[in-house]
């Protein structure tokens, strides 16, 4: 048995290669959208891709099982557990075969068990792992959103980011139900998670990529928990805001995303081109590190610098799907992986590409303004400081008098921003508070200054208070 583990550390999500050596079969667990890195692998160990599986339907990023399948004739495995409207809508591709708590199929001598372990969504399942050429009882588990490495997953996308009402206490009493259940199982059995650290689907989830599940009986705050209702306490209490394009990927992943060859190409635009889709107030990404568009940019651009692996978080709570995104970038160089990053969270119609020359010519500087600049100026009136922080962020420590709107939130509570008073937005770093001031000129105020000092400058020069 040969086990080959994948990251994509933008989104701390991770896959899985599992090949039987004696037959040469393969099976991918849980594949991102850029299949590429899974291809190489099975020609680099001269195996081929005949099984994928999913765990269940995605909520951060766009599967990859239907992009594999097409490129490899392999059989897509997954979930008929669940209630009817959280089924997959692709299921009648011959691919595709439907599985149940119980199944088991065979990667040649390698068997896989199927067990329904809800919570995190109702039909996500985990696949048991038993390398039967020498083994007569399992090695590990690849359990998706279910366990990570110090975590569980979190049940309340469906109602936090799909507009499912009332779902999330019954997904935490499942999850309960599928930690339990696992209490049961031995100790040596390896846990192989989706996530690591930095995703949205837990709040605590750990950077080490596998654990056992004997060290997560002992050290998960899950496990610790006998009682049903202080467990859904606990889940449901200190999750980070769920992503805006979560929903997206849930109706994308349920429907079967669109294959990367059927995309629109972008095309390339020079700075009228730039001008008219600012004025007809489409959205336009500058990928520029912070400073470059600091130091100029076109009014009307959102920044959000590729520099942070976070960006495209940003980008995902900020974009609107149903129109296309343009894009500025460094150099062209960029592009191919822009596009594989930006596909991963669905962004399927990139219109105009730019790069840096465009903003050459009528651009404007960012004004920022540093922590002790700040701290001589606040007392004066009118001054309102925009802390865009998450809010668990906030509630820990923040500026005295700092109003609250996390950052993803912003565009639909732009009314509470006055314009008539000196706006300072503000985070940890400078990054969101920076993406913040750009996307507030984009809609027309002219008084906004980004505090470019993080959090460890702020605190020791401004009075701060916790919640």
């Amino acid at each position: 048995m040969l086990l080959r583990y994948f990251y994509d550390d933008r989104l701390a999500q991770a896959s899985y290669m599992v090949g039987c050596a004696r037959t040469g079969e393969a099976l991918i667990v849980d594949p991102m959208r850029h299949i590429q890195p899974y291809l190489a692998a099975a020609q680099k160990e001269g195996l081929r891709i005949t099984h994928i599986v999913e765990t269940h339907i995605h909520a951060d990023f766009v599967s990859g099982a239907r992009e594999l399948a097409a490129a490899t004739d392999a059989r897509i495995y997954l979930s008929d557990m669940g209630p009817s409207e959280w089924k997959y809508a692709y299921a009648d591709d011959p691919r595709v075969v439907l599985v149940r708590d119980g199944d088991h199929f065979m990667v040649g001598n390698i068997r896989i068990d199927v067990l329904h372990t809800p919570g995190h969504t109702p039909e996500h399942i985990s696949f048991m792992v038993t390398d039967t050429a020498g083994a007569d009882k399992p090695m590990g588990v690849f359990t998706g959103d279910f366990i990570f490495v110090g975590d569980v997953g979190r049940p309340d996308l469906l109602e936090e980011a799909a507009g499912q009402a009332g779902t999330k206490v019954p997904g935490a009493k499942q999850q309960f139900a599928s930690v339990q259940r696992f209490k049961a199982l031995p100790d040596y059995l390896q846990i192989w998670p989706g996530h690591g650290a930095g995703s949205a689907c837990g709040k605590a989830l750990g950077a080490i990529p596998s654990t056992t599940l004997g060290y997560e009986k002992l050290f998960n705050p899950a496990f610790q928990f006998t009682d049903e209702a202080a467990f859904v306490d606990w889940l449901l209490s200190g999750q980070p805001e769920a992503p805006r394009y979560f929903a997206q990927m849930k109706r994308v992943n349920k429907l079967g995303p669109a294959l990367l060859c059927d995309l629109p190409a972008p095309t390339f635009g020079d700075r009228a081109a730039l001008d008219a889709l600012i004025a007809a107030g489409e959205f336009v990404a500058d990928l520029r590190p912070t400073a470059d568009y600091a130091a100029a940019h076109v009014v009307g651009t959102i920044s959000l610098p590729a520099t942070s692996k976070s960006y495209l978080t940003y980008l995902g709570w900020l974009v609107d799907y149903q129109r296309p995104t343009h894009l500025i970038l460094s150099d062209m160089g960029q592009l191919a992986e822009t596009l594989i990053a930006l596909r991963s969270i669905g962004v399927d119609h990139v219109g105009q590409v730019f790069t840096a020359e465009v903003v050459a010519g009528h651009s404007a500087a960012l004004p920022t303004i540093s922590a002790a600049e700040l701290a001589e100026k606040l007392p004066a009136n009118g001054m309102m400081i925009l802390d865009v922080r998450n809010e668990t962020e906030y509630c820990e420590q923040h500026i005295v008098g700092a109003q609250h709107i996390m950052l993803g939130r912003l565009p639909q509570r732009l009314s509470d921003i006055p314009r008539d008073r000196t706006v300072i937005t503000q985070c940890a770093s400078g990054y969101r508070s920076q993406i913040a001031a750009s996307l507030l000129r984009a809609h027309g105020y002219d008084n906004v200054i980004n505090l470019r000092d993080g959090a460890a400058e702020w605190s020791k020069r401004l009075a701060t208070e916790t919640c």
